[in-house]
């Protein structure tokens, strides 16, 4: 049987794309800004490392308005979510060992 590592998905290997997964698995949404202040990153980063798991298709990101005011917000796909499951899966697989 091959070892669990093998399971862990790259496109979650980056501490802030780990950590974004992470904080949409517990939430319905959040917004970009809420994203941004909770993680402790800045505007350039967020955009790049969630347009490129929105591109993987685990990310959705929602542009609208709210009265004049553009706002982004980031929500898990189903793909997603389930991608997020299995590399936690693979993690826990790892931690407890043969």
């Amino acid at each position: 049987m091959a070892h669990p590592r093998h399971q862990l998905n790259p496109h979650f290997n980056n501490p802030l794309r780990f950590s974004l997964m992470a904080s949409l698995a517990g939430a319905e949404s959040m917004t970009f800004q809420q994203a941004k202040d909770y993680l402790g990153t800045t505007d350039s980063t967020l955009s790049k490392h969630a347009s490129a798991l929105e591109k993987e298709g685990y990310v959705k990101i929602d542009k609208h308005f709210v009265g004049k005011k553009a706002q982004t917000k980031f929500s898990l796909s189903k793909e997603g979510l389930r991608a997020w499951n299995d590399h936690l899966a693979a993690l826990k697989a790892i931690a407890e060992g043969p």
